[in-house]
């Protein structure tokens, strides 16, 4: 089975022990775009085996094609043969739209990447084919497993790129988890304190008793609701004032009640 025994110390980061091999790769432009899919998710390690294409690694389409991925690219290295690209590695994964009789087991790119990013000491790399062939069979049946990605039944073509693309997305998803961080997005104020809070409610129901839209002798459950709906919003400083502010408005606008 593919890799070889040679297995470096782990990093237990996924974004540093993941390793992407692209197998007798054609056009430049490929290496490149494969090289920013890997950058936009995090990951920085590119292997090289027997690229058919000139100087991949300065060609103009690849350095265009990789656009702010230029040390990606920069740093990837050419090797002759697949055992050479695995070395250190101890977790391979051929990627292949092409389903073969005789076949590693076929997992799709989330379950290999939670497995991945499951185990610290786990050396994965995924290995992608020629543009136009895809990987041999010898390749395919030593990886320990294949990767297919469940695209379209009537057309499951995918470029080089999506595909490396696909797989680093889900190799980040199994690292960081699914939730975006909230707090790193937008304004955010002070939030409001349980005292501000009720003094909004107290507020906001003399308001409501003041339009007719409450009332107070048969109050039944809405301030009860507004609440909930309030609580719900994880109400900020400025934002009690401003509702306040409104039921201060209502207030002066509105004559007094008998």
């Amino acid at each position: 089975m593919i890799p070889t025994a040679t297995v470096t110390s782990p990093d237990i980061s996924l974004f540093r022990r993941l390793r992407f091999v692209l197998v007798e790769t054609s056009r430049a432009g490929n290496v490149g775009s494969v090289a920013r899919a890997m950058k936009t998710m995090g990951f920085s390690e590119l292997v090289l085996v027997a690229p058919k294409c000139e100087d991949p690694l300065n060609d103009p389409e690849a350095v265009a094609f990789a656009s702010g991925a230029i040390d990606v690219l920069r740093n990837a290295r050419i090797v002759s043969d697949i055992q050479s690209a695995l070395d250190g590695c101890n977790f391979a994964a051929a990627v292949s739209a092409r389903l073969r009789e005789f076949s590693p087991p076929v997992w799709t790119p989330r379950a290999f990447s939670a497995h991945a990013a499951g185990q610290a000491t786990l050396m994965p790399a995924v290995v992608f084919g020629n543009e136009r062939v895809g990987l041999p069979n010898h390749i395919v049946e030593a990886c320990n497993v294949l990767i297919n990605i469940p695209a379209n039944p009537d057309y499951s073509s995918l470029n080089l790129s999506q595909a490396a693309q696909v797989l680093a997305y889900e190799a980040r998803l199994a690292a960081l988890g699914d939730g975006i961080d909230a707090g790193a997005v937008g304004f955010h104020g002070d939030a409001a304190s349980v005292t501000q809070i009720d003094g909004m409610y107290e507020h906001l129901e003399q308001a409501l008793v003041a339009v007719g839209f409450l009332n107070a002798d048969n109050p039944k459950k809405l301030m009860p609701r507004l609440k909930r709906l309030f609580a719900r919003t994880g109400l900020e400083t400025e934002e009690v004032n401003i509702l306040r502010g409104i039921a201060r408005a209502i207030l002066g606008r509105t004559p007094p009640r008998d």
